[in-house]
């Protein structure tokens, strides 16, 4: 068996729903890569997903053991505990009939994450994690550096439209 691929990922918005900024951190054998961006307008959920898609992204070789380190309950709760495929047999509804949120990242998170073995695991945000500061702090910066080039975070702005459009 390999050894694993860690990954650190955070992401949010400042304010929520707002300018996003995600962040990961790819480590193996001694080998280190930092990947961070920003969205024009997106929400803490999203850009949270975000990080672990970029990250899965980054990685070109199928077949690899990754342990993905995230300070977001929704995302590990969804993998560990079988959400995504609970949502998935229910046609992406909750039990309360109204569709899941962010749907189209969680249809891209299942064919990234095909190729490989992964591993959620949580960690409290803020709490001294070495790999978890780092990406804290580049998500914050990613998102309030002007600088950088804020992409349409276009799922986000289709499901506004969505609602716009249903009370008009």
């Amino acid at each position: 068996m390999q050894d694993p691929i860690t990954i650190y990922t955070d992401g949010g918005c400042s304010p929520n729903p707002g300018r996003g900024g995600w962040a990961a951190l790819l480590r193996y054998r001694g080998h280190k890569k930092l990947i961070s961006g920003c969205y024009v307008r997106s929400t803490n959920n999203r850009m949270e997903l975000m990080a672990v898609l970029q990250a899965l992204g980054a990685i070109k070789r199928p077949g690899c053991h990754l342990k993905i380190y995230t300070d977001s309950k929704y995302i590990a709760d969804a993998w560990n505990q079988r959400w995504i495929q609970k949502w998935q047999s229910n046609g992406w509804r909750l039990r309360s009939k109204e569709p899941v949120k962010n749907q189209d990242l969680w249809q891209e998170l299942i064919t990234a994450a095909e190729p490989h073995k992964i591993e959620f695991q949580w960690v409290k945000g803020h709490s001294g994690v070495e790999g978890n500061e780092i990406v804290d702090r580049a998500a914050v910066k990613a998102r309030q550096d002007k600088k950088n080039q804020a992409v349409v975070d276009k799922g986000y702005e289709q499901s506004i439209e969505r609602a716009t459009s249903s009370w008009l």
